[in-house]
């Protein structure tokens, strides 16, 4: 499939900039993948729309403080955003700024670094001094990396506190699980009410999930590694529960290729603890994966094929059938003015 075939035009200023507040008060699509009807709700009544039967499984991984700022020896200044930790001493990062391999790069008094490599996009640097206080540093003095399209000077503080689920807990992304940012604890509450289970897993959101897709031909693009885990407990519970009949509901794109990652060929999801590459587009056809919540997504993006591979079912003859229900639910939200992207309104796919 052509990547153009992905394409739609967005007002920019139906890209959010800011959450709603209260986060739950975001607006809400239904899509039905069965016959691609549209509905319009609103994310604090997913409660109501839900029953017993959906297991709810969400994505704990917490957004690093990782985007600072160094010079090069010659007094050069750069922006550095930590990425994948390879080892103690190496890490892959994103530079702005002129770069050769062998620059240093000095972070602090305690902390100073060198290119060492740079291949698709990524830089890879070893830490010459201060690898044992990366961590508190970033902590610290580390600002929260918002996507390039939220244009809002929002302070750090505050920055920490919107780009981050009620579920972070698990240190390692440079990108929220956006989906995950509509829930409040009085939605948890309303639902745990309704019997509705829960499930957690951790997918550390890397570079890959919102790298542009740079190929014509989308079956061309490649994902990089991120590191996830499912544990045992986990897939017990989620394989005990599909047998019951329940569905499975996965809150967000992470979530979806997570589980997607770990389930077999019979459909039997196991216990995972190393990294995934899954890239998902059309025509790929869901092992696990029974409803998806998920945000508006950027055009010709991987997300975007991710959807809408999702939204085609088995009774859809088409190839593109999945997209063409997507891009009419994108339509609609167009004219009605949704907001999109990380910060925007969602999406229930059912």
């Amino acid at each position: 499939m052509e990547k153009e075939n992905f394409n739609y035009k967005l007002p920019v200023g139906l890209i959010a900039q800011e959450p709603n507040n209260p986060r739950d008060h975001s607006r809400m699509m239904i899509l039905d993948r069965l016959n691609g009807a549209i509905f319009h709700s609103n994310f604090f009544d997913l409660p109501k729309i839900l029953d017993e039967k959906y297991v709810l499984v969400f994505n704990n991984t917490q957004v690093m403080p990782a985007r600072v700022f160094g010079y090069k020896e010659t007094g050069g200044k750069v922006e550095v955003l930590f990425v994948k930790k390879l080892t103690q001493k190496v890490w892959e990062v994103l530079i702005k700024g002129k770069i050769t391999i062998g620059t240093k790069i000095t972070l602090s008094r305690q902390i100073q670094l060198q290119v060492i490599n740079f291949k698709d996009q990524i830089f890879r640097i070893k830490i010459l001094k201060g690898d044992c206080i990366l961590r508190e540093f970033l902590r610290k003095k580390g600002q929260m990396p918002l996507p390039p399209y939220i244009k809002s000077q929002m302070k750090e503080n505050e920055a920490r506190k919107k780009y981050q689920s009620i579920f972070a807990k698990i240190d390692g992304s440079v990108a929220a699980p956006t989906a995950s940012l509509h829930f409040t604890p009085r939605i948890l509450n309303r639902l745990k009410n309704k019997k509705i289970k829960f499930a957690f897993l951790t997918l550390e959101v890397g570079w890959g999930t919102f790298a542009p897709v740079k190929s014509k031909k989308i079956e061309d693009h490649k994902i990089h590694n991120e590191k996830m885990v499912i544990t045992q407990k986990t897939a017990d519970f989620l394989n005990q529960k599909k047998k019951e009949g329940k569905k499975i509901l996965a809150i967000g794109t992470t979530v979806a290729r997570a589980l997607e990652t770990a389930t077999d060929g019979k459909g039997i999801l196991h216990e995972h603890n190393k990294e995934t590459s899954i890239y998902i587009y059309p025509p790929y056809k869901f092992k696990f994966v029974d409803a998806m919540l998920t945000n508006f997504h950027l055009p010709k993006s991987s997300l975007l094929f991710l959807v809408s591979a999702f939204a085609k079912t088995s009774a859809d003859k088409s190839a593109f059938a999945g997209r063409d229900k997507i891009f009419k639910a994108y339509r609609e939200a167009v004219k009605k003015k949704y907001r999109f992207f990380s910060f925007g309104d969602c999406m229930l796919i059912k």
